[in-house]
């Protein structure tokens, strides 16, 4: 082995291995004896494709470019694309948000060209007898958002006449998973109001419905403002299966139309739901025995079988795979997204008769060598009033080591969300830091999903302290391990992770400097300025305006400028609808003005997450020189970035 300073070690894996290489996979499904999925392309524009497996294994488009599979219903998405009877992809087009079949070589639109573009959006879709049953989201000219449960018919005719558009039925803030049951006689959904968030509180609502078309009263079987309800699915013609989280964790339970005392199908202090990001999430699904796959959740994902008879619940193995998503299933066969810390992410298939598993696609097309790659530590570490769980991956290198008494730095990862989680995962960005001698922490703190209702709820009220105090927690508690050297700690984190990074760098003299990827900066211009779907969202994380309009002032990295001492990275979005670039600029001025060294790179055509192979290069690039030239090492083979000085 050579020594060598952490952080200067070579590495195989470049920036553009990591971007020309990753293509993230989802949505799984059997179409005949084919499977399709989705798929982001950044060597395209970061256009989602549907593709499947062609000649040889080879993977091949159904959807060619330029087209572009991805909704922006709550702009997140989710649901964007279905198959017919015959076998034909209906999708929403990113460009327009109308919806397309396609059944040759050009795709038709379904639906009207809207009166502003993307005004009207369609997500969460399915076909039933012939038409498309959709969540819609219509944006009018005042900037008001609505939404309704609508149905378009897959002849065309609603293309040119926005009437044939039927419209089932609306009268909340937001819908999903519209379900009609087996005899077409009950329509079931989700339903919310500003300001809960789907994780708060949902409803489970019924309605009769005769030809598609309502025919009598919504009535509401289960939720409320303090109960999330997910992913109902139809048992038989008057009872359903969904999720609930009023004994504090995501359980099980069966509801009858005519009866709707809910009845746990296996008590659990374990999550079978997760939070409602993107439309279409799956936790369960019923197999043709009556028993549920299902996905629970303490930390890490376990598959198992439930019998709703008896309760009892299986776990199915599936070595190293910490992270499962559920997709199609086809008999005893079930496509699902998972990955681990030694396995890449993608989509495989599952044969529940042999348990043999079956690589179809990965979202990653090659990997280093297993040598190069984390291996991944879960820790809980002790907090003055909480536990905090996180996973560690030290530097690895099958050739070099640090230098004698050297300790290497670390970078703390804090997720987005903020309600939402992590898991071990075989992550190539954590590998092109790791492999170079930086190790790489990252983060479930307070308000993230996977350990219950109580464990969410930390955060409420609480957003910008117990996010912080728990980052710092794990940090500090890896360098009291003497695991990292204390005076060479990072953080990084996008969107509400990089909220925490601003407020960590502003409130804290833990970190020697952080990278925020389109982070919220101050929540006066956010609120007004962001989308409808998280409009709201800081009424639960702060607290209700003009009552909390003290706390927001307090709690804004923005006005905390004062408290900075150390170099910040900026990198955003120019077309960010979620976290608008002002929020970033505002930061950067905030920095000009109190002389503190920094860099904004800001990336043209990139939205909420950056999709493009050239802005991916750029951005971890960025990163890794910053890092570098503030933490004390040079990375070989890396561009330096140019920080902004103070002058003199």
């Amino acid at each position: 082995m050579t020594s060598a300073p952490y952080g200067s070690w070579p590495s195989p894996i470049a920036a553009a291995d990591l971007a020309s290489s990753g293509h993230p996979v989802e949505g799984g499904r059997y179409v005949g004896d084919d499977v399709w999925w989705s798929e982001l392309r950044p060597s395209e524009g970061g256009r989602v494709a549907v593709r499947r497996l062609g000649l040889d294994d080879e993977p091949e488009d159904i959807l060619p470019a330029p087209w572009n599979a991805r909704t922006r219903v709550h702009e997140y998405g989710g649901g964007g694309w279905t198959v017919t009877d015959a076998g034909h992809l209906v999708f929403a087009e990113f460009s327009d948000q109308r919806l397309y079949l396609l059944e040759g070589g050009t795709p038709v639109p379904l639906t009207p060209e809207p009166p502003q573009p993307c005004s009207l959006r369609y997500g969460d879709l399915s076909v039933v007898d012939g038409e498309v049953w959709a969540v819609r989201e219509t944006h009018d000219t005042e900037g008001g958002v609505s939404r309704d449960i609508c149905v378009v018919p897959l002849d065309g005719s609603a293309a040119n006449d926005p009437h044939r558009v039927r419209s089932v039925v609306a009268g909340s803030d937001f819908l999903a998973n519209p379900r009609l049951s087996p005899d077409r006689r009950h329509l079931a959904w989700i339903a919310w109001d500003h300001p809960q968030m789907p994780w708060d509180g949902t409803e489970l609502r019924i309605v009769p419905v005769e030809g598609g078309r309502v025919n009598g009263k919504v009535r509401t079987l289960l939720g409320g403002t303090e109960e999330s309800v997910l992913q109902p699915e139809w048992v038989g013609p008057t009872e359903l299966y969904t999720i609930s989280d009023r004994s504090g964790w995501w359980n099980l339970y069966r509801v009858g139309i005519d009866d709707p005392a809910p009845v746990a199908l296996c008590p659990m202090d374990a999550d079978f739901g997760g939070a409602l990001w993107m439309l279409g999430g799956r936790w369960h699904t019923r197999r043709d025995d009556g028993t549920l796959l299902t996905v629970r959740t303490f930390g890490t994902d376990t598959l198992a079988v439930l019998d709703p008879a008896s309760g009892s619940l299986v776990d199915i193995p599936l070595d190293g795979l910490t992270s499962i998503g559920l997709g199609d299933r086809n008999g005893n066969r079930i496509l699902l997204l998972t990955g681990g810390a030694q396995t890449p992410a993608g989509l495989r298939e599952l044969d529940l008769d042999t348990g043999d598993l079956r690589t179809v696609r990965l979202s990653v097309t090659e990997l280093p060598e297993a040598a190069y790659l984390p291996e991944a530590r879960q820790l809980t570490f002790q907090g003055a009033e909480r536990e905090v769980h996180a996973i560690a991956y030290p530097p690895r290198h099958p050739r070099y080591r640090g230098e004698d008494g050297e300790l290497p730095p670390y970078v703390a990862f804090v997720h987005g969300g903020p309600t939402s989680r992590v898991a071990p995962s075989l992550n190539p960005v954590f590998a092109f830091f790791t492999s170079r001698g930086i190790g790489v922490v990252d983060v479930n703190y307070g308000g993230s999903t996977g350990y219950g209702r109580e464990y969410r709820n930390r955060l409420r009220g609480q957003w910008g302290v117990v996010d912080v105090e728990d980052v710092v927690t794990a940090v500090t508690g890896l360098a009291e391990a003497g695991m990292a050297d204390p005076r060479r700690l990072a953080i990084e984190g996008g969107s509400a992770g990089g909220w925490t990074v601003l407020a960590a760098l502003t409130t804290s003299d833990v970190f020697a400097c952080g990278a925020s990827y389109f982070g919220v900066a101050e929540l006066d211009g956010f609120v007004k300025e962001t989308h409808d779907f998280e409009s709201r969202y800081i009424d639960g994380l702060i607290g209700p305006l003009p009552e909390a309009a003290d706390l927001y002032a307090e709690r804004a990295p923005l006005n905390n400028v004062a408290g900075l001492n150390c170099p910040v990275l900026l990198l955003q979005g120019l077309d960010d609808p979620i976290v608008p670039p002002s929020q970033a600029e505002r930061f950067r001025d905030a920095l000009v003005e109190k002389g503190i060294p920094h860099a904004y790179l800001e990336y043209e055509g990139e939205s909420h997450g950056f999709r493009k192979l050239a802005t991916l290069i750029s951005s971890r690039n960025a990163e890794l020189s910053f890092y570098g030239q503030v933490l004390g090492f040079e990375p070989p083979d890396i561009p330096r970035l140019e920080l902004w000085q103070p002058e003199g």
